[in-house]
């Protein structure tokens, strides 16, 4: 297809006319409508400044009937919390005893209405309002208060003694054949142990009801008060029906020892009754009511006890602090043992600053009897070594003295455990070293007082017989005990030597003498008593009399005075018997029969031969035998 062909000049002419008039009328049309739309502009303003009073009208009326809306609810709110305070006040007035669980939510109720007038302080009467509300919630508190006391009171009764002794494991029961003596004193922690109710818990979950109610109340002084004051008066009665009393060093120091003794044992059974029962249950008593208040619930547990606590560690403490003497070592240990045994559960039970005081004065109580029953060896020692009592046992048999520091160590022995505990605490040093170390030196000091009271015999026989006895005495019972462990085979063997020199000596100094009447030579002949009956007679008849003359007169006094003499252990006094027969006999019959038939022929034989062989034997087995004493003179 070929180009188009050129519009002529005409053609484009016309168009552009019909253009122009084209658009020319376009704008008559937006003209028009410009000035339409600018009418209805007008129309509409005039419209809405017409209709503004109406709407402003409207806006009033609908604002007021929600303010009225607001008022009626408000009021409908304050009369509710009238209403409500109404119906609680009712349950305050008719008071908590009938239905408690009532009074505890009429208390919730006016809390709820405090709150509610506290909040909305623009009400007219809202300061009437609270005060009355306020004045009620006191009421109520006050009433509160008083339940709790009474409910507090009426369930906390003291508890008599039986009642513990019953909760105690059976081995620590008075008048208990196994409840006396240091072993008895150990306790296997809380092992038959009996639970002790001071509070039925049936009324526990009420007390801490109104305790919780009186503290959010703001009355936690006035709740203090009044369990303090009631469960510590009572406590106080329970402990003095146990026996306990306060006691200053002074009073102490003016005690019969017996009594003071007597005392110490019950304040030793006390002790463990007070911790393991009376101060368990008391702490469990708090914990139940202020279980929701922690440092409420300690300081009232601190205040309740704290007396009893104090008349208890004072006894103590003046004991411990009174003057040392040997007896009251063991009660010493005893008090020491039960401290050391008690100590954790006093750490546990008495918790928080407020019993700080507490757990420290029983934590000196204890180092303090540590350090006394420490010293009080040191006294012992002592006392041993320069005891100057004038007791005189005139049949030289077991001193007092020995028996005693023998039994002293003995019962020491029966503490080994406490001991050891004891010197560690003190020193810290080796305990076992340190026991041995005590006890020989104990021992000792008993055998150099012995060999003073030794000196007081007129008889040197008898001082050997009393030093024999007596050391003897004492390997014997380190032999059966346990401090032959500590001493050692040794000491005890070297012991055992001393009782043979001093047997010895005694055979040495009372029958030398009697022997050389005895002998078949004349005195200064260089032959004794074993001389052979073949050997031509060098005695005459006049030096035969006199020597069976002598040999009577001395054997009846050695009988006389040394049957009164006593060797208390069986076997040492047939082998001392034995040793002196075996010396004495065969010379006697020696003698007898080389020189009897000599005075047998003559007159009167019967003047100068008045003992056989036998009679001396039987006569030898009636010595040491403590006869009739009160005849003899030494």
């Amino acid at each position: 297809m070929g180009a188009p062909l050129p519009m002529s000049k005409e053609t484009l002419e016309e168009r552009v006319k019909f253009m122009k008039e084209s658009l020319s009328k376009s704008q008559t049309i937006t003209d028009n409508m410009v000035s339409i739309l600018g009418s209805f502009d007008h129309r509409l303003s005039s419209l809405e400044t017409a209709m503004r009073p109406t709407q402003i009208r409207t806006h009033s009326i609908r604002r007021a009937h929600e303010n009225i809306d607001k008022t009626l609810n408000a009021t409908e709110l304050v009369v509710a919390q009238f209403d409500l305070a109404r119906k609680a006040e009712a349950k305050i007035l008719r008071g908590p005893h009938e239905d408690l669980e009532s009074y505890l939510e009429a208390i919730d109720q006016l809390k709820t209405v405090l709150i509610f007038f506290s909040s909305n302080k623009s009400f007219k009467s809202n300061d009437d309002a609270l005060n009355r509300v306020n004045n009620l919630l006191s009421k109520a508190i006050s009433k509160l208060e008083d339940e709790f006391k009474q409910i507090l009171m009426s369930n906390s009764k003291p508890v008599e003694p039986d009642c513990l002794f019953d909760c105690l494991p059976s081995s620590l029961r008075p008048n208990s054949t196994s409840a006396s003596g240091e072993q008895s004193n150990k306790s296997t922690g809380n092992a038959g142990y009996k639970s002790l109710d001071l509070i039925p818990p049936r009324v526990l979950p009420l007390l801490r009801e109104l305790a919780n109610q009186m503290i959010q109340a703001g009355y936690q002084q006035q709740i203090l008060s009044i369990y303090r004051e009631t469960r510590s008066s009572v406590m106080e009665i329970t402990f003095r029906k146990l026996g306990v009393e306060r006691l200053t060093k002074e009073d102490v120091q003016k005690m019969q020892w017996e009594a003071l003794e007597a005392k110490i044992g019950n304040w030793i059974h006390v002790m463990r009754i007070a911790v393991k029962l009376l101060f368990s249950g008391e702490k469990k008593v708090c914990d139940e009511i202020f279980k929701a208040i922690e440092s409420i619930r300690i300081l009232c547990f601190a205040e309740v006890t704290s007396g009893c606590v104090s008349s208890l560690l004072s006894f103590g403490d003046a004991i411990a602090r009174s003057k040392r003497s040997p007896e009251k070592l063991f009660v010493l240990l005893d008090m020491y043992e039960i401290m050391r045994e008690l100590q954790p559960e006093i750490e546990t039970i008495f918790e928080g600053k407020p019993c700080i005081e507490m757990r420290e004065s029983a934590t000196s109580l204890t180092k303090r009897l540590a350090q006394t029953a420490h010293e009080t060896f040191g006294d012992f020692e002592d006392a041993v070594e320069k005891d100057a009592t004038k007791t005189t046992v005139m049949d030289g048999t077991v001193h007092p003295l020995t028996s005693y520091v023998i039994n002293y160590v003995k019962f020491l022995f029966d503490y080994r455990s406490t001991l050891k505990q004891l010197f560690q605490e003190v020193s810290g040093d080796n305990t076992g070293a340190q026991l041995a170390a005590i006890t020989t030196r104990i021992m000792q000091a008993l055998q150099t007082n012995l060999d003073g009271k030794s000196k007081q015999y007129k008889d040197t026989a008898l001082t050997q017989l009393f030093l024999m006895n007596n050391i003897h005495y004492i390997v014997r019972s380190v032999r059966r005990s346990e401090a032959k462990d500590l001493l050692g085979d040794d000491w005890v063997q070297r012991h055992r030597r001393i009782v043979q020199q001093h047997a010895n000596q005694y055979k040495r100094i009372s029958w030398s003498k009697i022997l050389q009447f005895l002998s078949v030579q004349p005195a200064g002949s260089a032959s004794g008593g074993g001389s052979t009956p073949d050997a031509t007679p060098t005695l005459s008849r006049s030096m035969v009399k006199e020597r069976f003359k002598n040999f009577n007169i001395q054997f009846e006094e050695l009988h006389q005075r040394q049957s009164q003499w006593t060797v208390p252990d069986s076997e040492l006094r047939e082998s001392l018997r034995l040793a002196i027969a075996e010396v004495l006999l065969p010379a006697y019959r020696n003698f007898f029969k080389r020189y009897g038939p000599m005075i047998e022929s003559g007159k009167n034989p019967q003047k100068y031969i008045r003992f056989s062989a036998e009679d001396l034997d039987r006569m030898l087995n009636e010595f040491f035998e403590g006869k009739n004493w009160g005849e003899q003179k030494r």
